[in-house]
């Protein structure tokens, strides 16, 4: 029985400046040790990996050990990500804990805003370049820093799939306080993916496999389509049926060690699948990490602000309605 025909309507008209579609994200690297696991088992599965990026938080992590994931990505040209915190699901404050889940993961008062900042400064200082945030306000900030230049110019954010947007109009107002890239839920359909992809460029970050907590998803064989449709799109490998790790340590050692090998294949299955389906064109070349032209509220209450290295701000269009803004809001480096 013949498939349907793919509509061309529906793919996404925008890459990574490098030309590329597509680049692989191996999530949950909480420490040296993990990463050494990681970048050894990827080497024997020969599995690309363009980030790597961690959840527990900067905070999680000493000097010597941030010093040492730095150096071990950059020797390799992977992108190392790191979680600013504190967030809510560890904070005193009970709403996270009720049925309706409160203001979620979200920094909660000053003093939790202050510590992603912290973060974010002390991370940057060591030489990382990617953060994660799981908080609009903490994003609006960070992004302020960075174009006043205390944070450095190259550095990327990445809004976490802990409070990732579901619509168009939410995916762009990310975009517009500073996120280089966007972690979506991993229930979103194939629509949802095109009808984002009409309101933004931003790159996105979707889990192949979620986390049980995220919902544990398995969406191997939609990979493909993933990609046609959610263009530029980071593959992220997770793992249902695993323990959460978050805050991560030794306790948890040997549990963690063994998840992490098998995300590494988890992500080689992927791959072997896109290329059985004839699908495993455009990707990224490794080492690749910047987004290009993104759209930016305007910053016009700092001094000396500037573009920001990452790509240049764009204008946007007079647009009355978000949700019917044209496909082609920020040119695809092909047009």
């Amino acid at each position: 029985m013949a498939a349907p025909a793919e509509n061309p309507s529906d793919a996404s008209p925008h890459r990574f400046p490098d030309g590329g579609s597509w680049r692989t994200e191996i999530p949950s690297c909480e420490g040296p040790e993990v990463l050494a696991v990681v970048l050894k088992e990827a080497a024997r599965l020969d599995l690309p990996v363009h980030r790597i990026s961690q959840g527990s938080g900067v905070w999680m992590l000493s000097d010597d050990e941030i010093t040492e994931m730095t150096g071990a990505c950059a020797e390799r040209g992977i992108e190392l990500c790191l979680f600013t915190g504190p967030r809510g699901s560890w904070d005193i404050g009970a709403s996270t804990r009720t049925e309706s889940g409160g203001s979620g993961l979200r920094a909660r008062g000053h003093d939790a805003l202050a510590g992603c900042v912290e973060d974010a400064l002390r991370a940057t200082a060591l030489g990382v370049r990617c953060l994660l945030v799981a908080d609009e306000g903490v994003l609006w900030c960070l992004h302020r820093l960075r174009a006043q230049g205390v944070l450095p110019a190259d550095t990327t954010f990445k809004v976490s799939a802990l409070v990732g947007p579901v619509n168009p109009a939410a995916y762009a107002v990310h975009e517009r306080l500073g996120a280089d890239s966007v972690n979506v839920p991993s229930d979103l359909t194939l629509a949802h993916l095109t009808e984002i992809r009409r309101a933004s460029a931003a790159p996105m970050d979707l889990y192949v496999e979620a986390p049980d907590d995220l919902g544990g998803y398995v969406r191997m064989y939609e990979a493909a389509e993933l990609i046609r449709r959610g263009a530029p799109l980071y593959l992220k490998f997770g793992l249902s049926k695993a323990p959460g790790f978050y805050p991560y340590g030794a306790h948890m050692r040997d549990t963690m060690l063994a998840s992490a090998r098998e995300r590494v294949r988890r992500g080689r299955l992927t791959l072997d699948l896109l290329a059985r389906l004839g699908a495993d064109g455009g990707m990224s070349p490794l080492g690749s990490r910047l987004p290009g032209p993104l759209h930016r509220f305007p910053v016009t209450d700092l001094p000396g602000t500037g573009p920001s290295v990452t790509g240049p701000a764009v204008t946007d269009p007079p647009v009355t309605d978000l949700a019917t803004a044209s496909p082609a809001v920020v040119p695809s480096p092909k047009d």
